[in-house]
């Protein structure tokens, strides 16, 4: 999947010899969490609108180099990896390098949350099972292939969390009816977050009495 035609280039970029009081006056003017910095043409780093709030405007960005964040994408990064520096950063831009570090543009977030909405993760009909294992038990190998044991296939899968050892995985597959698949990862010792036949949802249910009747009536 190619994003490269995404890639802005009539947002500016600012020299380090440029005077602050220039970056405050874009981000006045614009909705971008940062903006790229150049020097003698090759990529310095970026400012955010964030941090000029305490510099002084009569001065240059030259003396605040240090301040300066060092994301950026290349032109050749895929659109994982442009998520990830993204959300990384809690920035709403990207600057996008070339070879020799030039500047050739931005990536802007909405653009990119787009063209992954756009995937087949989101547009195929099916089910979304979330799933969670210890990080050294579990391997995509097996989830494709207790997925394919029970005659669907798997749409997407992406890592949603990592903590305390422990890796979520949500996994996108081609049937609506889940629960096969899902007592398949049971019996694999994988635990069941989401689904749309998890017990815990199940057991929601028979907890809340206002709805027992109407669940079993069903």
């Amino acid at each position: 999947m190619q994003i490269q035609k995404h890639i802005i280039d009539n947002i500016e970029v600012y020299s380090v010899d440029d005077s602050l009081k220039k970056i405050i006056d874009f981000f006045n003017n614009g909705i971008f969490s940062h903006v790229a910095i150049v020097e003698k043409d090759r990529f310095l780093g970026v400012i955010s609108e964030d941090d000029v709030l305490d510099f002084d405007q009569g001065k240059k960005v030259s003396d605040y180099r240090y301040n300066l964040e060092a994301f950026f994408v290349r032109k050749d990064s895929n659109w994982l990896d442009v998520l990830e520096t993204f959300a990384r950063n809690e920035a709403n831009i990207l600057p996008v390098l070339g070879n020799d570090d030039e500047v050739l543009g931005y990536y802007d977030l909405t653009d990119i949350v787009g063209f992954f909405i756009d995937t087949p993760f989101f547009t195929e009909p099916g089910g979304i099972i979330v799933v969670a294992k210890g990080i050294k038990d579990y391997s995509f190998s097996e989830i494709a292939q207790i997925v394919e044991s029970n005659n669907t296939r798997v749409i997407g899968a992406f890592i949603t969390d990592i903590r305390n050892d422990v890796i979520q995985v949500t996994i996108k597959i081609g049937a609506s009816d889940l629960n096969e698949v899902i007592q398949t990862f049971r019996r694999y010792n994988y635990n069941i977050l989401f689904g749309n036949n998890d017990d815990q949802f199940l057991e929601d249910l028979k907890e809340r009495s206002d709805y027992l009747d109407k669940y079993l009536n069903v």
